[in-house]
C-alpha cells in the first residue's frame, strides 16, 4: 500500500496516531514536503531518524520550504524506486526533484520546493536558504523525465500546487496570495500530463478540492483509492 500526509515539521507524535499504525511491513509513505526530521543534525535528531529507521514501513517525503537544505544535500544519492533520492536511513528516502518513481507497479512524478511566505522573517534569522526554490534545470529535468513517460503519471507528489488551485484556495480565505514560478509551472503540468490523483501539502490544509487535486496536511490518504485512512 502507498500512503500519503503532510507536513510533519520534526514531530515523531505523529507516528503514535491510530491511522498511521494501519501502515504495515512493505508499505511506502510519502510525505508532501517540510518532512523536518532534517534540521539541526544534532544526537538527538539523529536518535529519531534512527527510531524511524526501525519501521518496517518505507518513509519517503518531498522537500518542502522549512528544511535544511545544506543538511539534506550531504546525504548520498542514491537509485531508489527508477529515481533519484537522498538515501537517509535503509528505508527513509528524500525523493529527489524532477523524478518519476515506479512504487508497488504505480509511477509517481515528485518535485519537491517552493516559495516561504514569510521568507522575509525567515531570512533575517537566517533559517531561509534560497536552495527551497526549484532551479530551472531541476523544473527541465523533471519535464524530461515525464516526456520519457508520455506525460502519464499514476500520481503527482508536490509541495505547492498548481497556480489556479492556489489561486482559488487562497482568494476564497481572503489571504494574500503568492504565486511563484513553480506554480505556473505546476499549472502547465496540470493539463498537459495525464495522472490520477495531485497531492500537495503547502497550504497546511486538507481538502479535496476535486477528484483529481486533493490538498493533505493531517490526513492520511490511500493515494490509490484516495479514501481516508482512519
Amino acid at each position: 500500500m502507498i500512503y500519503v500526509t503532510g507536513d510533519m515539521h520534526g514531530d515523531y507524535r505523529i507516528f503514535s496516531q491510530k491511522k498511521f499504525k494501519n501502515i504495515k511491513e512493505g508499505d511506502t509513505l510519502i510525505v508532501c514536503g517540510d518532512f523536518g526530521f532534517i534540521w539541526t543534525g544534532d544526537a538527538k535528531e539523529k536518535k529519531i531518524l534512527d527510531k524511524l529507521a526501525k519501521k518496517k514501513f518505507n518513509i519517503c517525503f518531498v522537500d518542502g520550504t522549512h528544511e535544511n537544505f545544506e543538511l539534506l544535500s550531504k546525504y548520498p544519492v542514491t537509485g531508489f524506486a527508477g529515481g533519484k533520492a537522498h538515501k537517509i536511513r535503509d528505508n527513509i528516502f528524500h525523493l529527489m526533484r524532477g523524478q518519476i518513481f515506479e512504487i508497488e507497479g504505480e509511477t509517481i512524478f515528485a518535485m519537491g520546493g517552493g516559495e516561504s511566505p514569510d521568507v522575509d522573517l525567515r531570512y533575517g534569522n537566517e533559517s531561509w536558504s534560497n536552495a527551497e526554490i526549484p532551479t530551472r534545470e531541476e523544473m527541465r529535468e523533471g519535464a524530461t523525465n515525464l516526456e520519457k513517460y508520455k506525460f502519464k503519471v499514476d500520481y503527482v507528489i508536490t509541495h505547492e500546487p498548481a497556480q489556479k488551485i492556489k489561486n482559488f484556495l487562497k482568494l476564497k480565505d481572503n489571504e494574500p496570495l503568492l504565486v511563484s514560478g513553480l506554480n505556473a509551472y505546476f499549472q502547465e503540468l496540470s493539463t498537459s500530463c495525464d495522472y490520477t490523483r495531485w497531492f500537495f501539502g503547502s497550504l497546511h490544509e486538507d481538502k479535496f478540492v476535486s477528484a483529481s487535486q486533493i490538498a493533505v496536511f493531517k490526513n492520511l490518504i490511500d493515494v490509490r483509492t484516495g479514501e481516508l485512512v482512519k
